[in-house]
C-alpha cells in the first residue's frame, strides 16, 4: 500500500465502524423501553465549552420527545392559532390549532416531510402533543394529545391509516391528554385508549384494524403499555387509575389485578421490572412491589409504600441498576437512589431538577450510559452524573436549551430527550438541537 492508500483505508475502517455501531433511538425511553443508551465512544466529561451544537431549527409547543431511526428524526408539535394555554393543572384550556408530525435530517436538522391536521384542544396544559413518536418496520406511529392514532410511511410520510380513538371508543379526552407512548409488540401496535371496555386497544400494527380491546376504568390514566416477561409468560401491563393490570397481548384476557389508586388519576410512570419483583408508583405516595409467580402469570403484593420509602413518580419514569437500587425523582422534584426489594430511600438530592428547594412536579429524565448517567432537567441543563447506592455524584453540566413552559409559575422543559448516532435530540416549545456527545 502507498503511504496515501494506508491512512485512506484506515479512516475508511473507522467511519465504517461508527456506521454500523449506530443506534437508534425508536421510540419513548429507547429500543428497549428501558433508558438504557447503548452507544459506546461517549464522552464522560463536557468541554468547557460545551459539546458540540451540530444543529437547531425552529419547532412549536408540545412535550413530546423526539424518536431517531434510520437517521431521521421524528417528533409531534402544536401549532396554535387561537386560545389561551397558559397551564393551569385545575382547568382545561380550549385552544386551535393544528398538530403536526415531522421528520428531520438527523444530520442537519433540514425537513424531510411533515404531515398536519387540524386538532382543537380542550384539556389542561394544552401546550402540544405528548407521546414520542414510535418506528417500526419503516412506519411511523404517532398519538396526539386529543386521540388522533396515526400511522404513516416513516419515508415519504404518507399516511397509511388513522383512527380518531376519542370519537371512535366514546373516550373522553383525559384531563392532561392522550399520553401513554404507542407500544409495538410483534404485528400489534398496543394504545392507551379509554372508554367502557377499551382502555387498553391492540391494532395490526399495519391495516389498524382492531384485533382485541380491553379493560374498563373510569379514566384509562398515562402509564405507557408496558411487556414484561415473567411467570413464563408475555405479559402487559396497564396501570389505570384504579389498579396494576396483567394482561395476555394475544387476546386483552386479564390474567391478575392488583389495586393501586394514585391521587388526581395520576397513574403515569411505566412499572419497572427487576428479577421477579415488580414496581409502580405516584403522586400521593402511593406504590406498591409485587412478586410475580414464577409457574404462572400472577402477582402477590410483598409491600407498599408510605412517605419515609420509595420514590413516586410524577414525570419521568424511574431506572432500576443492575444491583437492584432504583433511581427516579419524585413528587417535589427529588431524584432519590431507592433500595428496590425493600423501597428504602438511601438518599436524595435537588441538584439535578429544581436547584436548591422541592417544587410541585420538578423532573429530570434518566438515561444510562456505561457506568454514567445522563440527566435532562427541567431547567434546560444535560448533567453527566454518577449514581450508586451510596450518593449522587456530578460530574459535568451544559446549558442545551431555554425551558420555555410553564409549570406552577415557574419555566420548565418537560419532554424526554432522545440519544442516538453518537448525539442527544432534544425539544422545548420553540427548538429541537441535536447536540454531539461523541468522545
Amino acid at each position: 500500500m502507498s503511504r496515501v492508500t494506508l491512512p485512506c483505508a484506515a479512516i475508511l475502517i473507522c467511519l465504517l465502524h461508527d456506521t454500523c455501531q449506530a443506534d437508534d433511538w425508536p421510540q419513548w425511553m429507547g429500543e428497549k423501553r428501558d433508558g438504557v443508551w447503548r452507544e459506546s465512544g461517549i464522552l464522560e466529561k463536557f468541554p468547557a465549552s460545551g459539546p458540540a451544537i451540530k444543529w437547531r431549527v425552529p419547532i412549536s409547543g408540545g412535550y413530546a420527545g423526539p424518536a431517531v431511526a434510520g437517521r431521521r428524526v421524528y417528533v409531534m408539535d402544536y401549532v396554535r392559532s387561537d386560545g389561551d394555554a397558559k397551564p393551569n393543572p385545575n382547568v382545561r384550556s380550549e385552544v386551535k390549532g393544528t398538530e403536526r408530525i415531522l421528520c428531520l435530517n438527523a444530520a442537519d436538522g433540514k425537513e424531510i416531510w411533515k404531515h398536519q391536521y387540524d386538532c382543537p384542544y380542550k384539556l389542561s396544559y394544552a401546550g402540544g402533543p405528548r407521546c414520542t413518536p414510535t418506528v417500526d418496520g419503516g412506519k411511523v406511529y404517532t398519538l396526539g394529545a386529543e386521540g388522533n392514532l396515526l400511522c404513516l410511511d416513516a419515508v415519504k410520510g404518507k399516511l397509511l391509516w388513522w383512527h380518531d380513538l376519542k370519537t371512535e371508543y366514546k373516550a373522553e379526552t383525559p384531563h392532561w391528554g392522550f399520553t401513554g407512548h404507542p407500544l409495538v409488540d410483534g404485528d400489534k401496535l398496543i394504545c392507551l385508549v379509554g372508554g367502557p371496555g377499551s382502555v387498553a386497544v391492540a391494532f395490526d400494527k399495519n391495516s389498524g384494524k382492531e384485533i382485541w380491546k380491553g379493560i374498563t376504568a373510569k379514566d384509562p390514566g398515562y402509564s405507557p403499555p408496558t411487556i414484561i416477561e415473567a411467570g413464563g409468560q408475555k405479559q402487559l401491563l396497564i396501570w389505570h387509575p384504579e389498579a396494576l393490570c396483567s394482561l395476555d397481548p394475544e387476546s386483552g384476557k386479564e390474567f391478575w389485578s392488583v389495586p393501586l389508586k394514585p391521587m388526581y388519576g395520576m397513574s403515569i410512570m411505566a412499572p419497572r421490572k427487576f428479577g421477579d419483583h415488580l414496581y409502580a408508583g405516584g403522586i400521593g405516595e402511593v406504590s406498591v412491589l409485587l412478586k410475580l409467580a414464577k409457574d404462572k402469570p400472577a402477582a402477590e403484593v410483598v409491600w407498599r409504600g408510605d412517605n419515609m420509602s420509595s420514590v413516586y413518580s410524577v414525570c419521568s419514569t424511574p431506572l432500576v441498576d443492575d444491583d437492584g437500587t432504583m433511581y427516579g425523582v419524585c413528587q417535589r422534584g427529588q431524584l432519590r437512589g431507592v433500595e428496590f426489594a425493600t423501597g428504602k430511600r438511601l438518599w436524595e438530592t435537588l441538584k439535578p431538577t429544581t436547584g436548591e428547594r422541592p417544587l410541585s412536579s420538578g423532573t429530570a429524565f434518566l438515561v444510562k450510559n456505561g457506568e454514567h448517567y445522563f440527566l435532562f432537567s427541567e431547567t434546560g441543563d444535560l448533567v453527566i452524573a454518577r449514581l450508586t447506592p451510596k450518593a449522587y455524584e456530578e460530574i459535568s453540566r451544559t446549558k442545551l436549551l431555554e425551558p420555555t413552559s410553564d409549570a406552577f409559575n415557574r419555566p420548565v422543559v418537560w419532554s424526554h430527550p432522545a440519544f442516538a448516532d453518537q448525539c442527544i435530540f432534544a425539544r422545548n416549545d420553540k427548538e429541537i438541537v441535536c447536540a454531539s456527545l461523541a468522545k
